[in-house]
């Protein structure tokens, strides 16, 4: 299978696409991940994204998409993938689906996660992640079993840079502004199914399968 994952920063889009990667065996290109690798390790292209996302801005299209791209030609992508975090601009759909159509490939389906404003706001606000292992725990839903001590390697635990309130209502801006764009986009292509992210995990994760399943992509 082929799937885009959109929706806010917080609706829980990386979790289930993780999720979703492991059942059905398929790799999971997170975006996030590669350029929070590169903030920690202070590269070029780290210290470039680290400024925009420190503001709540979108990293450049350019850096982005030639990350992605390098991305879908190892071997790996060769049947199929998961994209969570890309694209997040329309200019950034149309740079895919030149990458797919020069591989004879498409997408399958993309699909939207959708959780309250309010929500988000809470729930990114109170993520607390851990200095050394990276592990992300919550002040509401996640509690660490010593305050800001990670349970895993007892690192301590911080708040990122972009998951403080200002960020995030910043982030909310650049997503309503110029990512949600993007439903219309896949709408009109005939690509985008929705899906209820309230709840638990799991029961998100029930709705995700459902879902796929009545696509024929189970």
């Amino acid at each position: 299978m082929r799937l885009v994952f959109l929706g806010a920063p917080g609706v829980g889009k990386g979790t289930q696409a993780e999720l979703v990667a492991s059942k059905f065996h398929q790799p999971r290109i997170s975006t996030g991940d590669i350029l929070r690798e590169a903030v920690r390790n202070k590269t070029a292209l780290g210290l470039e994204a680290k400024a925009c996302m420190d503001q709540g801005k979108l990293v450049s299209d350019a850096v982005v998409v030639g990350i992605v791209k390098e991305k879908l030609a190892e071997p790996v992508c060769a049947a199929g993938f998961l994209l969570d975090g890309f694209p997040r601009t329309v200019p950034q759909a149309e740079e895919l689906s030149k990458m797919l159509d020069s591989k004879g490939q498409r997408l399958d389906r993309v699909i939207n996660v959708l959780v309250s404003r309010e929500d988000i706001v809470r729930r990114l606000s109170g993520r607390r992640s851990c200095a050394k292992c990276q592990a992300v725990f919550h002040v509401d839903f996640a509690r660490p079993q010593r305050e800001g001590v990670c349970d895993r390697c007892g690192g301590e635990l911080i708040q990122r840079s972009d998951d403080r309130r200002e960020t995030v209502e910043a982030r909310l801006v650049v997503y309503e502004n110029q990512t949600a764009p993007l439903i219309d986009y896949y709408r009109r292509k005939g690509l985008l199914s929705e899906l209820d992210g309230s709840g638990s995990v799991e029961v998100v994760h029930k709705r995700m399968v459902e879902l796929l399943a009545a696509q024929g992509l189970s």
